[in-house]
């Protein structure tokens, strides 16, 4: 018989069916919370260091006491995943102001932070989508001014990701000002006809992604220029390639957008090279 799923609770290891969390609880009634997300290779997590940074700077933004150091997070997650035994998929990390009577003024001080881990297991590496590509619709960007910080008030991204579905695609690109900010879950990339990545550069905007950070190095150790900028719809429409990263897509070639395929509508070789070598960096080799 399988072990039961186990989750993280407030310093205990519980069973899925024992974890509870009080209806006073601020993420539940405000969505006031962060939340992060690392990627689980053969058992190892990736590139984790800098999602426990990305975690402790969106805590910082919104005044929430980060409740445990890197080092103890990394323990914590490790133990979780031993006892889920994941090889591959994800480890879901979340933060909430913790449990008090409804206000929208925070709560005293002293309040502890509700604090929460579950696991996925999840095909990553041998995604079947990676071989034949993703397609994307673009929709209006309806979120908050505070994009770089990782809430988990994600209505916006929710009705996103399901317009996504609905129009039978596996992502979404939103739309600003008719410029592409990100994905619903993703960075968004496209490479120009001569050769050069471009992906938007960092601001309140959008989030921070880890992932991107790490493609961004890799494509300019391969010899790649890399711009950081804003591109239009109709610049996506036209590159030579386009592809998204996110901590669960690694880097996803995108075939077509909006139903017009991009470049020769299967995977370009610059996001096939770029997955390959992410891969091997989530692999250690």
């Amino acid at each position: 018989m399988a072990s039961p799923r186990i989750v993280y609770l407030n310093g205990e290891f519980l069973p899925f069916d024992q974890a509870r969390v009080p209806v006073m609880d601020r993420g539940f009634l405000f969505a006031d919370g962060i939340y992060e997300v690392s990627a689980i290779i053969e058992g190892r997590l990736v590139d984790n260091a800098a999602h426990l940074a990305r975690l402790d700077r969106s805590l910082g933004e919104i005044g929430i006491r980060n409740p445990h150091d890197a080092a103890e997070w990394e323990r914590l997650q490790t133990e979780l995943v031993a006892k889920n035994g994941v090889v591959e998929g994800l480890v879901y990390m979340q933060v909430t102001r913790g449990v008090y009577e409804r206000d929208f003024a925070f709560p005293p001080a002293d309040t502890p932070p509700t604090v929460m881990m579950f696991t996925q297991a999840k095909t990553v590496i041998a995604n079947t989508l990676a071989e034949t590509g993703a397609k994307v619709v673009t929709v209006e960007d309806l979120r908050w001014k505070r994009r770089d910080i990782k809430s988990v008030a994600l209505l916006a991204q929710v009705l996103t990701k399901q317009a996504a579905a609905e129009a039978g695609v596996a992502e979404a690109w939103m739309v600003e000002d008719g410029a592409v900010t990100e994905g619903s879950s993703s960075t968004a990339f496209i490479a120009t006809k001569d050769g050069r990545l471009v992906t938007r550069p960092l601001s309140t905007a959008l989030l921070p992604g880890i992932t991107r950070a790490a493609v961004m190095r890799l494509a300019a150790e391969t010899g790649l220029t890399v711009e950081e900028r804003l591109f239009s719809v109709d610049e996506a429409h036209a590159a030579s390639e386009a592809f998204y990263t996110s901590a669960s897509a690694f880097v996803m070639p995108v075939v077509a957008i909006d139903g017009r395929p991009i470049g020769e509508g299967v995977p370009g070789p610059v996001a096939r090279r770029l997955r390959e070598l992410y891969i091997a960096m989530a692999r250690g080799d």
